[in-house]
């Protein structure tokens, strides 16, 4: 597994240890992350930090250039909300760990010149699918259903 999307897994993993949802995500720029984050709306009461939000957050106030030489990784396709930060800030690229238990900004994404990466990750497929079985009100809270 790619060194970026495993700290997203972590990032993922203790989002789950913590009694949250279990997606993470990273910045990298320039070959080091520069943020990381994940999913904190449960622990936080939050109604919108979602691991790309949070790795956002932690990442800081970053000059324009710096967003846009940079690459995201998120175990989970992004969701409206993230997909739209993503494109605030210019983000070329994107590395999502998996689509196959949630398809969110993908194609609004790549409208946009982002270039967008599906690794179809076992292990990101495996988390958020025992995830949604054993929690489905949470995961639709999240995803606003």
């Amino acid at each position: 597994m790619d060194t970026f999307l495993q700290a997203a897994v972590e990032e993922a993993r203790q989002g789950l240890a913590e009694g949250g949802i279990p997606i993470g995500s990273v910045i990298v720029h320039q070959g080091r992350i520069i943020g990381r984050g994940h999913n904190r709306r449960v622990q936080q009461g939050s109604a919108i930090l979602h691991g790309e939000m949070d790795a956002l957050e932690n990442a800081g106030r970053q000059p324009a250039s710096v967003y846009r030489e940079s690459v995201l990784y998120t175990t989970l396709s992004p969701c409206p909300m993230c997909t739209g930060a993503i494109l605030l800030y210019g983000i070329p690229r994107v590395i999502v760990g998996e689509n196959r238990t949630f398809m969110g900004g993908e194609a609004l994404l790549r409208e946009h010149g982002v270039k967008v990466d599906v690794l179809q990750d076992a292990d990101c497929i495996a988390m958020m699918r025992d995830f949604i079985r054993d929690k489905p009100e949470l995961w639709n809270e999240d995803i606003g259903v």
